[in-house]
């Protein structure tokens, strides 16, 4: 059934009339910081004060737009607009982000306009399309019309950690009947690959040319800088693309790696610091002998982001190619630990994985620790309420677009019937200067936001309407 003309131009008025709010309120969330802290927890945040408070602020705005929100005791936060049904269809949003890391042009917490950008940290991921989710229930709210079924904005801050918060909510409420989260790419994300997070650790290194080696914010983010502090003399080391030598006293020297960072399920178009730090160092012979086998470790960590060069890199046909990259590394105690991070596909299991890289790593005299992650899910592309969020999507773009799956983690993947939609639209080409998501200068087009409100209206208006009986 085509979308009704009288409502999409109801919904073009309210976009246009209600944008300045929403502007103000993504920049009023993008403000506090957000990042959760498992070191900082306490009655009432059990992710730390950083992520309540961007919680609190949310929920906030929700109660202004006209919506009943409810804060579970900091672990996650929801915002209703009762329906004439308590089953309830939602969507879920977080308004937590990954540290801001380094590199960016400008404060990463103070929301600018540029160019027909919003630049900040959070704007894409995922702070703006969680203020986008709750206008969009506005929408409905203002009209006053009594929606079939409860519509519920569910608000996390623990995404980008562990999850957690989407686990307690599924221990304490019942599922909804079907959800989507704005947390990925249009048209609509109906699969994700599995996750895996683990470390390699070397052996202690005693008198080693490497003192300090500690770069990346976070495991599940390709870092675009690095240094490491090594013992050489500054004068015979070698000149590099992308690589700065500076001698310290003592006879140390820094060096720091410039690549280009991004989240660590799009490797395509980055570069690793820490790999480019750590070809480096092989090849300019500052390493000792009891370095250099875990010197050549790390080289096949950073030398494939599919995992191939570390023999995992096993595809399958609803996903593709996996992908797996070096995230954090650091120094203690003498030994140097560097993360992975790899998003899987069917064709390989989490047992298997560790058996493959347990064996690699005594390949090379290092310790394989363990991690956690996740199996791979898929909800049927085939589905009503998936065929009603693409149709919503190839109606008002004009496209003919079709349900694809990724490597990144949403909140979807917890939940028995839920996809991610939007907002990233993979056809458009943004200028050089705005970063992506867990980089910095992270920004996103507001043109593409302003589309992305009214297909969430629209779709949830067309999704209000299907009968569920999974």
């Amino acid at each position: 059934m085509a979308l009704d003309e009288k409502l999409v131009a109801e919904v073009d008025a309210y976009v246009d009339r209600v944008w300045p709010d929403v502007l103000d309120d993504i920049r009023e969330l993008v403000s506090h910081p957000g990042v959760a802290d498992y070191d900082q927890v306490g009655e009432g945040n059990p992710y730390g004060e950083g992520a309540h408070e961007s919680l609190r602020c949310a929920l906030g705005i929700a109660e202004r737009l006209g919506l009943a929100p409810t804060d579970c005791d900091g672990h996650i936060g929801f915002a209703d607009l009762p329906g004439a049904s308590q089953d309830y269809l939602a969507t879920i949003a977080h308004v937590d982000v990954v540290p801001a890391g380094t590199g960016w042009s400008q404060d990463p917490f103070t929301m600018t306009v540029r160019d027909g950008y919003l630049m900040g940290r959070g704007v894409l991921d995922d702070k703006g399309p969680a203020v986008l989710s709750l206008y969009a229930a506005h929408f409905f709210a203002e009209r006053g019309e009594r929606l079939p079924y409860t519509l519920r904005a569910i608000l996390g801050s623990d995404e980008e950690m562990g999850m957690r918060d989407a686990k307690w909510y599924l221990a304490h409420y019942p599922e909804p009947l079907f959800l989507f989260t704005p947390d990925a790419e249009f048209p609509v994300c109906s699969g994700e690959k599995g996750h895996y997070s683990a470390f390699f650790t070397s052996p202690v290194m005693h008198d080693g040319a490497v003192v300090t080696f500690d770069a990346g914010t976070a495991t599940n983010a390709i870092p675009g800088f690095a240094q490491v502090t090594v013992r050489a003399d500054a004068a015979r080391l070698p000149e590099a693309e992308g690589i700065d030598v500076e001698g310290l006293e003592g006879g140390l020297v820094r060096l720091t790696a410039h690549g280009k960072g991004g989240h660590a399920s799009l490797p395509a178009g980055t570069r690793n610091a820490i790999g480019m730090l750590v070809s480096y160092l092989r090849d300019s012979g500052v390493l000792t002998a009891q370095e250099r086998p875990f010197f050549d470790l790390l080289a096949r960590i950073h030398g494939s982001t599919d995992g191939s060069t570390l023999g995992i890199a096993d595809a399958d046909e609803a996903f593709g190619a996996p992908t797996c990259v070096g995230g954090v590394i650091k120094t203690e105690g003498g030994r140097i630990s560097q993360s992975i991070d790899t998003r899987f596909t069917t064709a390989l299991t989490i047992p298997e994985i560790e058996r493959r890289l347990g064996a690699l790593a005594s390949e090379y005299g290092a310790t394989f620790e363990p991690g956690s992650g996740a199996v791979p899910y898929l909800t049927n592309p085939s589905s009503a309420p998936v065929q009603a969020l693409i149709d919503t999507y190839n109606e008002v773009t004009g496209r003919d677009a079709k349900p694809f799956t990724i490597g990144g983690g949403t909140y979807a993947r917890n939940f028995a019937h839920a996809v991610s939609f939007g907002p990233e639209d993979p056809q458009l080409v943004n200028p050089a200067w705005v970063g992506t998501m867990h980089g910095p200068d992270e920004g996103v087009s507001e043109a593409l936001l302003r589309q992305s409100l009214k297909l969430y209206i629209l779709g949830i208006d067309r999704l209000m309407h299907l009968s569920y009986a999974w």
